[in-house]
């Protein structure tokens, strides 16, 4: 649970919001034998809870960098990257690991689904080996897969499902944990478009009623229209 900031504001003055994501100065350099690759430079972001921020650029322009970053998956070679109020340089691996647990939740291009599992075991995934009350799960899982459309297929496996039916289930996972902020990969890359639409004004509403933070990587200006922010990035910078 997040502490109640209890520091006195002066009357008549509002708080301001901590960001979600404070990105300061961050790099990210590969080496690839006697070459330097710089996959980001000197990038600065910040995220306001309740956002739904776009990434967009061309391929390699550094999106997805960028959201491995914020998820933890990937570390900046230099630079300072802070995720609901915590420096993630100063964590450990394992401390990283429960805040992307607890604070986190991730949407993939490939939806990432387990085949023979079905919709509601899917979306149970995060937190199936953990000490929670089964029935409570289940419903849980249940009720978010009502929220994205398929309260008709939670019994459903992957494969007897469309793809977008398939992302919205991984929508549904993804907030099992009811995380902080969502990130989501070019999450309507494989989809339709008028498929790829429902998914973008899905997460569209998932800031709107729920309060989650949304950043998305994508090529799509569907995702972008419907984005609160759009963050134009090339060559590993931000324009």
């Amino acid at each position: 649970m997040t502490a109640i900031d209890e520091t006195p504001v002066k009357a008549g003055a509002p708080a301001t919001p901590a960001p979600v994501v404070d990105i300061s100065d961050v790099w990210k350099l590969h080496k690839l034998g006697d070459e330097v690759v710089k996959a980001l430079i000197a990038v600065e972001l910040r995220v306001m809870p309740g956002e739904f921020v776009c990434l967009m650029g061309p391929s390699g322009s550094g999106k997805s960098t960028l959201l491995n970053i914020m998820g933890g998956l990937d570390r900046p070679t230099k630079g300072t990257v802070s995720v609901a109020g915590q420096d993630t340089g100063k964590l450990t691996e394992s401390q990283f690991a429960a805040l992307r647990h607890d604070t986190i939740g991730f949407i993939f291009q490939s939806y990432n689904l387990i085949p023979f599992l079905s919709a509601v075991e899917n979306v149970e995934l995060p937190l199936m080996f953990e000490p929670y009350d089964r029935k409570a799960l289940r419903r849980r899982a249940t009720e978010l897969l009502e929220i994205v459309g398929l309260g008709h297929r939670v019994h459903h496996q992957p494969t007897k499902m469309s793809g977008g039916e398939q992302q919205r289930t991984a929508i549904a996972r993804s907030l099992i944990s009811n995380p902080t902020l969502v990130l989501a990969d070019e999450p309507t890359a494989n989809l339709d478009h008028r498929t790829g639409e429902t998914v973008v004004r899905m997460l569209r509403d998932l800031c709107s009623t729920l309060g989650v933070t949304v950043v998305a990587s994508t090529h799509d200006a569907a995702v972008a229209e419907e984005a609160s922010r759009v963050v134009r990035m090339k060559d590993g910078q931000i324009l």
